[in-house]
């Protein structure tokens, strides 16, 4: 595994944070809201801005209390049933929040997202801007997956992932995921009495993929892989991602402090700009272009624009201006990109030189298939999404 390189604790130096609250912390194991804990959170938020930092909050338990508020022992499967738990339950974790932090003369807005918030462009900048408005004028945002509308193709699928959106969407310094484990291990440490507390790492080492293992409590949907996951997406902005365990006595104030609790990974990588951000973070692409081992050098290498003659086969239905992956002839994603083409005309010029497109066509709007401007490479080949 890669070291991380040693430096201070990177709370204190953050203006800006976001915190994310599993559910087993907020509904008490699932048995319901948690007045305490919320009442807790909302306390150390407060000090945090009385200190000059900025917080949103993203905050699970929108299913679980629902849950518990209609009377069902186990999570349900169905896409309506869950739609209905998330309804019922989010009335009541954001009165708990607003009641909560008006103790401390703070106000709160919600904020409901989806993939589709966030895949649109538009749409996604009129997000951010939203945030940092609230955020400017001292409101303290509760994000939370808008679960009462979406739908198994276009959810985000946990908070771990929706709290590093988040941290992209603003450019946190610092993404802090709180659990009901103490970090990230070497292994499991229910399996393995040998295990060990990773400390510091760098985020986006694959090591710590291995590490992570598989799902969570019975309660929320996020395992320590997506919080492994969720922290390679906030090094895209520069953010740096702490996981500890919610149960530690004051944790968002010690971490404040510098003190080192749970696992510290650091962003150590590039920081990719606003747009690249947008393209990374993409999280369910409308297609895919294969290209011959010339158009991957050419792209890997050299960072040029895709050109028809490079393609070898379109996967898809997509149309001009979604985001597609390039990707070889073995299904490695090298980048990604806005479209020029439609699906279906892409798959008429491939093959082609540029200089035949409006012949093929009747017209050319443009020369590329995806312009170099319009496209994001992976930092490292991967089959798995960025």
């Amino acid at each position: 595994m890669s070291p991380a390189t040693a430096s201070q604790p990177v709370v204190p130096q953050s203006k800006r944070l976001v915190v994310k609250v599993g559910s087993s912390l907020v509904t008490n194991e699932g048995r319901g809201l948690d007045q305490a804990a919320v009442t807790e959170w909302a306390s150390q938020i407060a000090a945090l801005h009385a200190q000059g930092k900025q917080v949103v909050l993203v905050s699970s338990g929108a299913i679980a209390e629902g849950m518990a508020r209609l009377g069902w022992a186990r999570r349900p499967h169905t896409m309506h049933e869950l739609q209905a738990a998330a309804a019922v339950g989010q009335m009541g974790l954001v009165q708990a929040y607003e009641v909560a932090f008006a103790r401390h003369g703070l106000r709160t807005a919600q904020i409901l997202l989806t993939h589709e918030d966030l895949s649109d462009r538009k749409r996604y900048l009129n997000a951010r801007s939203t945030l940092y408005t609230l955020l400017d004028l001292g409101v303290v945002p509760i994000v939370n997956e808008n679960d009462t509308v979406v739908t198994d193709e276009i959810r985000l699928g946990d908070n771990d992932t929706l709290g590093a959106l988040v941290t992209n969407l603003i450019e946190a310094e610092t993404l802090i995921i709180l659990t009901d484990q103490p970090g990230l291990y070497s292994a499991d440490p229910r399996k393995d009495p040998s295990a060990t507390l990773i400390t510091t790492a760098q985020a986006g080492d694959p090591a710590l993929e291995a590490m992570a293992g598989g799902a969570g409590s019975g309660i929320g949907t996020g395992g320590m892989l997506t919080k492994v996951l969720a922290a390679r997406r906030a090094a895209n902005s520069g953010g740096n991602t702490i996981i500890a365990s919610g149960r530690e006595p004051d944790v968002l104030l010690r971490l404040a402090n510098g003190e080192r609790i749970g696992t510290e990974l650091r962003a150590l990588l590039p920081v990719r700009s606003a747009r690249q951000r947008w393209l990374v973070n993409q999280l369910r692409l409308r297609g895919r272009v294969m290209l011959d081992d010339g158009a991957v050098k050419a792209l890997t290498q050299e960072h040029k624009s895709l050109l028809p003659i490079g393609v070898i086969a379109v996967e898809g239905e997509f149309e001009r201006g979604d985001v597609v992956a390039c990707v070889d002839q073995n299904g490695v994603e090298y980048g990604r990109g806005l479209i020029n083409y439609s699906a279906n005309d892409a798959r008429r010029i491939m093959r082609q030189p540029s200089s035949k497109i409006a012949e093929i066509l009747g017209s050319m709007s443009d020369t590329e298939l995806i312009h170099r401007d319009n496209m994001v490479f992976n930092r490292r080949p991967s089959k798995r999404e960025s």
